[in-house]
């Protein structure tokens, strides 16, 4: 996400930093670049011009034009007019009054409700909640079946919904059914339309009536750029919603909608979704979001998402192993597993500082095949195997590549990857446990 964005403000900040001291003509010549890439990455004409305006007032202060680093206090600017563009700081869901509590998912058909739903489920289900899923798009194809399917994949409870019964009724009717089922969050997946339309506006009012939600949160394709800014700023003049969740923000290399909502409507963005899996639903947070942009990582994001996902026994279990040298190809898979819920290595590298401009670099962007292709040779390992590669010879290496349908000569390269990978923690381990890098603890 952001990547183009990155890049042009990347190249103009570098020229900026390699000045050793700024002038009007400079920081011009600079803010017409900045406008030029927000343009570019199709956010609201009118918010650029406001946040150009915004920074060039100040970059004209003297804690620029009178700094010993003019570049780098302009760049602290533009990071700090871009985190309160997008809202400041991180807005949570609203778990305050009457219980139980109730989200209503809002938007258009294709934005990614229903899916967004399950994601919600999951996300709240991980932070100690009960959620109850609600098809009430009785309209769509499937739609009722698709949330239950979810709700079977993740053991969450799903409304049992009468197609021949109005939308609102059967909210209303799930509201007061969610305690018996042992809900305490509902998740109101209402149906939308190509476009937005008047029988839509009246039917989600109703419902809104009828449940008075917690939450309404808009539903928005991140793809549709300006679009989805316009969809929220029409679902928000009715419905009066709470927050945004923007949808495909990992496919969006512009970002012009999570960097515009806010600014147009006054409604936060609340969540980001960043893949099609059901845990890759992110909170948003502006500062995170600003410092991504700007190619300083994330690195708190990525800390987090690790304590989530990360299985302490495992971790505890790893620790014993490497304190006696005794790492083998059983526990680099099961790193493996742990680092894929951890979502893709390219989402990975970007909360990483400065990954950003090197995975633009030829060669260096992650294949996910890899994985999978390595996954698979150990897979066709047997357990003997797997605990002492050592004793894998010619024949067994035939018989691995077969198994996994791949080619001798990825096995040799795994086998001697992790050879060479086995011989630096033990190296480590050797100096001192201490020594050994977070990763590996």
């Amino acid at each position: 996400m952001f990547e183009n964005l990155s890049e042009k403000l990347g190249k103009t900040f570098k020229n900026l930093r390699g000045r050793g001291r700024l002038t009007e003509n400079n920081i011009q010549d600079a803010l017409k670049e900045v406008r030029l890439a927000l343009l570019e990455a199709d956010v609201n004409y009118k918010v650029v011009k406001k946040f150009i305006e915004d920074v060039r007032q100040r970059s004209m202060g003297q804690e620029v034009l009178g700094s010993l680093t003019p570049g780098q206090q302009v760049i602290k600017i533009v990071n700090a007019e871009l985190i309160r563009l997008m809202g400041e700081s991180r807005q949570e869901l609203d778990f305050t009054g009457r219980t139980p509590f109730t989200l209503m998912l809002v938007g258009l058909q294709g934005s990614g409700k229903t899916t967004t739903a399950g994601k919600l489920a999951l996300y709240l289900r991980k932070r100690g909640r009960n959620p109850y899923l609600v098809p009430a798009d009785i309209y769509r194809p499937a739609a009722v079946e698709q949330l239950e399917k979810l709700g079977s994949q993740l053991g969450v409870p799903v409304y049992e919904t009468e197609k021949k019964r109005k939308p609102e009724e059967i909210c209303k009717d799930a509201l007061s059914k969610a305690g018996a089922a042992g809900g305490d969050t509902l998740i109101f997946d209402t149906a939308g339309r190509l476009h937005i339309d008047e029988a839509l506006m009246e039917e989600l009012v109703r419902i809104k009536d009828g449940i008075q939600p917690t939450e309404i949160l808009l539903v928005a394709d991140a793809m549709t750029g300006q679009d989805a800014v316009n969809v929220a700023k029409h679902f928000n003049e009715r419905l009066d919603i709470s927050g945004v969740i923007l949808t495909k923000m990992e496919g969006d290399a512009r970002g012009g909608a999570a960097l515009s909502v806010k600014a147009v409507t006054d409604t936060p963005i609340k969540f980001i979704g960043v893949g099609e899996k059901l845990d890759a639903l992110e909170p948003f947070y502006p500062e995170r979001m600003a410092s991504r942009i700007l190619g300083m990582g994330d690195v708190v994001s990525l800390i987090e998402k690790a304590q989530m996902e990360f299985d302490e026994k495992e971790a505890l279990k790893l620790e014993k192993k490497l304190k006696k040298r005794e790492f083998d190809l059983e526990d680099f898979q099961a790193q493996l597993k742990q680092m894929k819920k951890l979502g893709s290595l390219e989402q990975i590298l970007g909360m990483l500082p400065g990954m950003g401009q090197l995975k633009q670099l030829k060669g260096l962007k992650p294949n996910e095949k890899d994985l999978v292709k390595i996954e698979a040779i150990i897979n066709s390992m047997t357990k003997e195997e797997r605990r002492n590669y050592k004793i894998i010879n010619g024949s067994r290496r035939k018989r691995i590549a077969l198994g996994s349908g791949t080619k001798i000569q990825d096995v040799n390269r795994i086998l001697k990857n992790f050879a060479q990978m086995k011989k630096m923690v033990e190296n480590m381990t050797r100096k001192g446990f201490q020594n050994v890098p977070a990763m590996f603890q």
